[in-house]
């Protein structure tokens, strides 16, 4: 394990998805879930939600068979209506089995995507109280 005094990253810089229709991107992207288109061109769009700067990229998405998926948080009296507002739109993918409040949905070119209200510090709190087989905590 590395130690905090060792170069790191800071966080998130951005995520940027391929999308086959750039403009249903931006329907679903700003018109469900909320984001705010801060640049569109033919090629492609910068969003802005909260903190997080997405970028969608057109071109040839690949769908992926696994449990890769980003999650997106809400503030926690927003969530029962995002939720509704994103299970009327969008197909889901799984059920929640985690803690704290989850929808897992597809965007239209099927990149998974969850919405969730929780941190780590409430994953790792539930962890604690229910570890998983071989859980290791590094304090």
């Amino acid at each position: 394990m590395t130690g905090s005094d060792a170069p790191g990253v800071s966080g998130l810089n951005h995520v940027t998805l391929v999308v086959s229709d750039l403009p249903r991107a931006l329907e679903f992207y700003c018109g469900v879930l909320g984001c705010v288109a801060r640049l569109t061109s033919a090629r492609g769009a910068y969003l802005g939600a909260g903190d997080l700067w997405l970028c969608l990229e057109l071109g040839h998405p690949i769908a992926r068979g696994d449990d890769t998926h980003l999650a997106l948080s809400c503030a926690p009296q927003d969530f029962p209506t995002l939720a509704q507002r994103i299970t009327d739109a969008a197909p889901q993918w799984k059920q929640n089995r985690s803690e704290g409040a989850s929808v897992y949905f597809l965007d239209p070119d099927g990149h998974k995507l969850e919405l969730h209200l929780g941190n780590m510090a409430t994953r790792l709190a539930h962890c604690r109280h229910n570890p998983p087989q071989g859980a290791i905590f590094h304090d």
